[in-house]
């Protein structure tokens, strides 16, 4: 008689939230109303678009996404899908020491970072805002600010301001 084995599967459920970058590990700051953190591997992700912040502000902006906000962008996908994560680095523009016309990144200013959750973020058009200094988020006052800004400029692009860069 032959012995049959059967190897069975064990599935482990990740959450939207956790797999998009909200809160789940309780050590790891999160930015307040949204619970939002600074997703982990993020500066491995493919780039979107730079940009170019002008005075008094005068920052060099780079934005990143996860595979799925990447993915959207590319198919020109809107809304995006549950999931998507974009984060914004930005750093002082710096005069170039080795070239006098270039700017280089000079000391980090912000990390930002948009999760797409359209379930937990009804109210805000699908959207959890974080806003990161020194990997601390900043305070609720400003994070009030986000939706109403994205809101009030870039609806008709599921309120994300950053273009795909060809």
């Amino acid at each position: 008689m032959k012995t049959l084995y059967l190897a069975l599967a064990v599935v482990v459920p990740v959450t939207l939230a956790a797999a998009a970058g909200a809160a789940s590990d309780p050590d790891k700051p999160a930015s307040p109303i949204y619970g939002v953190t600074i997703p982990d591997g993020y500066r491995q992700w493919e780039f979107i678009a730079p940009a170019l912040e002008a005075p008094p502000l005068d920052e060099l902006r780079t934005v990143v996404g996860n595979r799925i906000a990447v993915d959207a962008y590319r198919a020109g996908t809107l809304p995006f899908p549950d999931g998507s994560i974009l984060v914004k680095l930005a750093w002082k523009k710096t005069a170039s020491p080795d070239f006098e016309p270039a700017s280089v990144p000079g000391p980090a200013t912000t990390v930002q970072v948009m999760v797409k959750d359209s379930r937990k973020y009804a109210t805000t058009g699908g959207w959890g805002f974080g806003r990161f200094i020194d990997g601390r988020p900043v305070d609720e006052a400003q994070h009030r600010t986000c939706f109403a800004c994205h809101e009030a400029r870039v609806p008709q692009r599921d309120f994300v301001f950053t273009r795909y860069a060809p």
